[in-house]
């Protein structure tokens, strides 16, 4: 299948709608590549792969990482990695720095970062440098305790404003697509319609130019399932009825039957 780059997903603006996923081993990349057209490495790793109650305490190594096992296995889909929080946020040569090293060592074709109006100097110093950025607006994790817990945005007139001039400031610092994420219908609706690069919600508006989720969540592998999740599968549940069935069968010494052992020979 053919590689996806970034002029690609620019061109699917108001096209066909976007299909993204995270993920975060090389397993789980190598059967979403060719169903996807986005393979996201997200930060919210920290709290699906390692029990953390947020992103905040996810470290550029960690991103490194998973990246690396994602991409490696991506021969169809656009890698994007998040940059954690404090890896970018004091200066555009930090976020330079951070982006060069996630891309060198994951084999990633872009990265993402939360942020609006007051991350557009970031952004267009890394697109001058060759760095594809996705941006990210609307409900941000990594302020979670300055936005004063997980609440959707744009409830007011208002907060609706604030989030299209950051979208805008976003797209016209050079990014090539955004997440918007927990933002009220109508605003993500209004929004998309008057960007020029590509909207991809997650708990958003269906009028967004793709949709991203959580794949453990989307899989129903996790605890809490965010309201705007819908679970096309219930994945643990598959889990915990092999595992009881194995621990059955182990403790009635069924398994490992003949077909599962080695042959041996009698001296």
């Amino acid at each position: 299948m053919k590689r996806l780059t970034v002029p690609d997903i620019l061109a699917r603006k108001g096209d066909t709608p976007l299909v993204v996923l995270t993920a975060y081993t090389a397993p789980m990349a190598r059967i979403l590549d060719p169903l996807v057209d986005i393979l996201l490495v997200g930060d919210s790793l920290g709290m699906v792969v390692y029990g953390m109650e947020s992103t905040l305490g996810v470290s550029v190594e960690m991103m490194a990482r998973h990246g690396r096992a994602v991409a490696k296995e991506a021969k169809h889909a656009l890698t994007v990695v998040d940059l954690p929080f404090g890896s970018y946020q004091e200066s555009p040569a930090q976020a330079f720095a951070t982006a060069a090293r996630i891309m060198n060592e994951t084999g990633c074709q872009a990265v993402k970062l939360e942020g609006g109006i007051e991350m557009s100097d970031t952004i267009n110093f890394l697109v001058e440098r060759g760095v594809p950025v996705m941006g990210h607006v609307g409900l941000m994790p990594q302020r979670v305790h300055a936005m004063g817990g997980y609440k959707y945005q744009g409830r007011n007139e208002e907060g609706a404003e604030n989030i299209l001039r950051d979208a805008q400031s976003v797209q016209d610092a050079g990014a090539f697509s955004i997440v918007m994420e927990g933002v009220k219908e109508s605003v993500a609706r209004d929004i998309t319609s008057k960007l020029r690069v590509p909207t991809i919600g997650i708990g958003a508006s269906p009028a967004c130019d793709g949709q991203v989720l959580v794949i453990d969540d989307m899989l129903g592998m996790g605890g809490y399932i965010p309201s705007f999740v819908k679970s096309y599968a219930h994945i643990s549940q598959v889990i915990e009825q092999a595992v009881k069935t194995y621990g059955e069968e182990v403790k009635n010494r069924t398994f490992p039957s003949a077909e599962y052992c080695f042959p041996y020979k009698k001296k």
